[in-house]
């Protein structure tokens, strides 16, 4: 019969239980890790002030926070954060004094930034770029060949060196050194 055979085409293309309701996903809580991948550094400071805000915060969240902060160009709120954690703990890891020193240097000031430097070790290679940087900026000759010998065939050295070449108006020797 034709009531038959509708009857078998409907029961063929519906399904035979009534699919469950769908409601509203939960959604996870945003992770740090992909904030700072995808560079949203305000996404991650919200999520950093956030979790400190509701007593979550980690234990690393000041150094997050620094960073982020000099990612997004407040350089007073990063040099600030880095000092906080050095009161928080005396015994942090000195490489954060380079990276203060680093903000202090954005902020033009470069006789608290070479101090930062040598409490955080004017041996690194961070800490040689930056004086390199600040000698060019005292117009210390003396000093700038002392740093610039200091320079390694790193990348980052060979770009470091090529910046103050430009800035000096070498510009070719910028170039031969971008090559």
């Amino acid at each position: 019969s034709i009531a038959g055979m509708l009857h078998a085409r409907v029961k063929a293309v519906a399904p035979a239980v009534p699919a469950e309701k769908k409601g509203p996903k939960k959604k996870e809580k945003p992770k740090l890790e992909d904030f700072i991948r995808n560079r949203d550094y305000q996404g991650a400071i919200t999520l950093l002030e956030f979790e400190r805000r509701i007593g979550e915060g980690r234990s690393d969240a000041l150094q997050w926070l620094a960073y982020c902060n000099f990612h997004r160009g407040d350089y007073k709120k990063a040099a600030d954060l880095y000092q906080e954690l050095f009161k928080a703990n005396p015994e942090t890891d000195p490489v954060y004094h380079l990276y203060r020193g680093c903000a202090l240097f954005f902020l033009g000031q470069h006789q608290e930034a070479e101090q930062a430097v040598e409490a955080g070790g004017a041996d690194q290679p961070l800490g040689v770029r930056l004086l390199f940087h600040l000698s060019h900026r005292s117009n210390d000759e003396n000093r700038l060949l002392l740093y610039h010998q200091k320079l390694h065939d790193t990348l980052d050295d060979q770009l470091c060196l090529a910046s103050i070449h430009y800035l000096r108006g070498h510009y070719q020797e910028a170039i031969e050194v971008y090559k």
